[in-house]
């Protein structure tokens, strides 16, 4: 896991949220939990452009913070499912607000595409 050199403010709020939910893809593999999605292969074929270890590093940064839970199943092949916790089910309303404001200004991104 990345070392970070510069404390955190842990007195700004934002700050805490998006040190927990920062990184290109947590949000993304929270919001596709939250929508059936639970295996690592499920989000490879969803996420568009994300490699397989970029969300298997990230998918571990949030269950080292207690934001998924990760349950390995005794079969051959091995068989790995990641479900959000309680803590993790509590950003869900902020990853919705998220969803819904990208799809209202969706323009924004669109026009830098250009």
């Amino acid at each position: 896991m990345y070392e970070r050199k510069i404390p955190i403010d842990t007195n700004c709020g934002v700050t805490v949220t998006q040190f927990v939910i920062g990184g290109k893809w947590k949000p993304y593999l929270i919001n596709c939990i939250t929508k059936g999605y639970h295996r690592p292969i499920d989000f490879q074929k969803v996420i568009e452009g994300a490699t397989k270890r970029v969300l298997t590093q990230q998918l571990n940064e949030l269950e080292e913070m207690g934001i998924v839970r990760k349950v390995v199943y005794p079969v051959v092949p091995m068989k790995v499912e990641y479900f959000l916790t309680e803590l993790g089910n509590s950003l869900v309303p902020i990853i919705r607000m998220m969803d819904d404001w990208g799809n209202k200004h969706r323009y924004l991104a669109e026009q830098n595409q250009e």
